[in-house]
């Protein structure tokens, strides 16, 4: 897996930064870091991080990274990326890599229910950032799909269930669609522009350059499907068991980044810094969007809680589509009380 992963260290991130230029950008975000935990601990907890390999998720990894959260709590991590949910879960179930910090989980719940020892661990970007997006000229609401195709991934997966789930909500009977199994959003956005398809969830980081594209967003899943929860984070037992204070450490570095973006005046500069490394000069108005959007929406689980209803929702959707066989106990699918700890450790209670 590791030939097909994107792996980023601290050693990859200095290579980004060219030498002095970024050790400025890390002492001027350091001073950015609110209510500190003191002195940096000693770095004694060593955490293995995979993730997705998202334009968004690159730029909060640097973002962490800049702001020394880890150092802060005391943690040493490496972070690989890749690009579908089987590789996220069989990194985690093989020990390779500790705990997955943002991606969706309709996938972790069967893979639990088949017996994957895995746990939900904590929440963090709740609100779906995207939008559906269309350029045919005839599309003009969510109604109108009816007979058309729409780009997302494979079935039952994130972005095939966030359209069935927005359809049903418009009275769309998700029969009356043809589903095009195109990937990412990244990906299905570059084929709504080109028309190979009608319609597909797209990022908000696009969201004010629709007449650029030559797309209109005709629906936003942020304000249609609240109870949706976009993003979570999950471990493997092993790792719970054996590293559960790296684990914790790893969710406070997070989840004080969460609070961070959300409600720090000085998190735009800090995030466009990270975003430019990561993303490049070319694109800056979309970094601007995205921070823009998390500011404004509170899209990030300040508590890094995950509710019961929430995961009830998940499954439920889950069943629905046949990915799941049964319904689980809450305890059986999530440990919370990491990110109970996590949140201790952020506002300085452990």
């Amino acid at each position: 897996m590791k030939d097909a992963a994107f792996v980023l260290s601290r050693r990859h991130i200095l290579q980004l930064g060219a030498g002095g230029s970024l050790a400025m950008a890390l002492g001027a975000e350091r001073a950015f870091a609110q209510g500190s935990v003191g002195a940096p601990a000693k770095l004694s907890y060593p955490v293995n991080i995979v993730n997705t390999g998202s334009n968004a998720t690159l730029v909060l990894q640097k973002l962490v990274e800049n702001l020394g959260y880890f150092r802060d709590f005391g943690v040493e991590t490496a972070t690989i990326n890749v690009q579908d949910g089987s590789k996220l879960i069989g990194s985690l179930l093989s020990g390779e890599n500790d705990i997955c910090m943002l991606s969706g989980f309709s996938q972790v719940l069967p893979a639990i229910e088949k017996g994957a020892q895995l746990k939900l661990v904590a929440g963090a970007n709740i609100l779906i950032a995207q939008a559906l997006y269309t350029s045919n000229p005839h599309i003009k609401s969510v109604e109108d799909l009816r007979g058309k195709t729409i780009g997302t991934g494979a079935i039952g997966a994130l972005l095939h269930q966030m359209v069935v789930a927005l359809l049903r909500k418009h009275g769309v009977d998700p029969s009356e669609v043809q589903f095009v199994n195109i990937g990412s959003s990244g990906a299905v956005f570059k084929s709504v522009v080109a028309g190979r398809v009608d319609a597909g969830p797209a990022m908000t980081d696009v969201y004010d350059q629709q007449e650029k594209y030559g797309v209109r967003a005709i629906a936003d899943f942020w304000s249609e499907l609240p109870e949706y929860p976009y993003q979570g984070s999950y471990a493997g037992q092993q790792a719970i068991d054996e590293k559960r204070d790296g684990l914790v450490r790893v969710l406070a570095a997070y989840g004080k980044m969460y609070r961070f973006m959300m409600d720090d005046p000085r998190a735009e500069p800090a995030f466009m810094d990270a975003y430019r490394s990561v993303i490049g000069m070319g694109e800056e108005d979309q970094g601007e969007m995205m921070i823009r959007f998390t500011r404004e929406k509170k899209t990030y689980a300040r508590d890094l809680m995950l509710t019961p209803a929430q995961i009830d929702y998940m499954e439920n959707l889950n069943l629905e589509f046949g990915i799941q066989k049964t319904k689980l106990p809450f305890d059986k699918v999530a440990d919370l009380s990491l990110a109970k700890d996590a949140v201790a450790l952020i506002e300085g209670r452990a």
